[in-house]
């Protein structure tokens, strides 16, 4: 984090190093190291006055820029900063790409990482997670001339498109998909619409705004997870007292209606609960 920035250990700076020169990392380099940030207190946070909060600004509609150049933004930004309302302090973005914020984390430069980061077992052994504040499924994207893939079973010997860091990284490969990475998801529509790759896996969320602004007929979903993923804010490991205290105030903003009506101004449904988004789901229909 920024006060405790000069913490940071070489190892670190490292990785940040090959990510700025553009060189995909290895999958799980980002979420596994040797080395971790102290757990971060309440106590701390409050004594600041500030909570330093780890996002990506460029993955619409949950964390970026209005037009892109313009404010930051999107449903993740507008429930991190009602949390640090709840919690009496400041909130302090800083944005940096997906495959940096988690080991971001843990070289101690955020507190939290508020960035859409899906509760994972391998992710719950190296963090400490808020309860999740969104709920929503996978699907799976193709070509809308190509009715080859209708399940996760005709995934086996695909190519698709993921960021090496992301789970849906490791849907694909379970499914036996041969992964061609990439930064985010407007590289896996390029790949997509070149026809370099057979899919890609996402969450619906994303497409749906995606195609709220780009109307792209050349895509579309040819099939949707059944169970829901779910995302929650991430601590260093051990940050039991902030997580705690995010967890009241998540449950406060629950209670007074503000994360639906956050969820209702970026999603157009509540997507802030799993019995909501079910039923947001079901309304949206299947025929996208």
């Amino acid at each position: 984090m920024i006060r405790r920035f000069i913490a940071v250990t070489a190892a670190a700076v490292a990785v940040l190093a090959t990510a700025a020169c553009g060189e995909p990392q290895t999958r799980g380099e980002s979420e596994s190291s040797d080395s971790s940030a102290e757990p971060v207190t309440l106590e701390e946070v409050q004594e600041a006055g500030t909570l330093v909060v780890g996002t990506e600004g460029t993955y619409p509609p949950f964390t970026y820029h209005e037009g892109g150049s313009g404010e930051l933004t999107g449903y993740d930004v507008d429930v991190a900063e009602a949390v640090g309302e709840k919690l009496g302090v400041d909130v302090q973005f800083e944005e940096t790409q997906w495959d940096a914020l988690l080991s971001g984390l843990k070289a101690g430069r955020f507190d939290m990482v508020a960035n859409q980061v899906t509760l994972t077992e391998g992710r719950q052994e190296d963090y400490t997670f808020s309860e999740p504040y969104t709920y929503s499924n996978g699907v799976v994207v193709t070509r809308s001339d190509d009715d080859s893939i209708s399940s996760f079973e005709d995934l086996d010997g695909t190519t698709t498109a993921q960021s090496l860091t992301s789970n849906w990284y490791n849907t694909a490969e379970e499914a036996g998909a041969e992964i061609e990475p990439v930064e985010g998801w407007a590289q896996s529509v390029d790949l997509l619409e070149q026809g370099r790759v057979d899919a890609t896996i996402n969450d619906r969320l994303s497409y749906l705004n995606y195609q709220e602004d780009e109307d792209n007929t050349n895509i579309t979903i040819a099939v949707q997870t059944e169970e829901q993923s779910e995302a929650a804010m991430a601590f260093p490991k051990g940050s039991d007292s902030l997580a705690r205290a995010v967890d009241e105030a998540l449950d406060a903003l629950a209670e007074d209606g503000t994360l639906t009506e956050i969820s209702e101004e970026h999603f157009g449904a509540d997507y802030s609960t799993s019995e909501a988004a079910t039923g947001a789901g079901a309304e949206e229909g299947s025929g996208d």
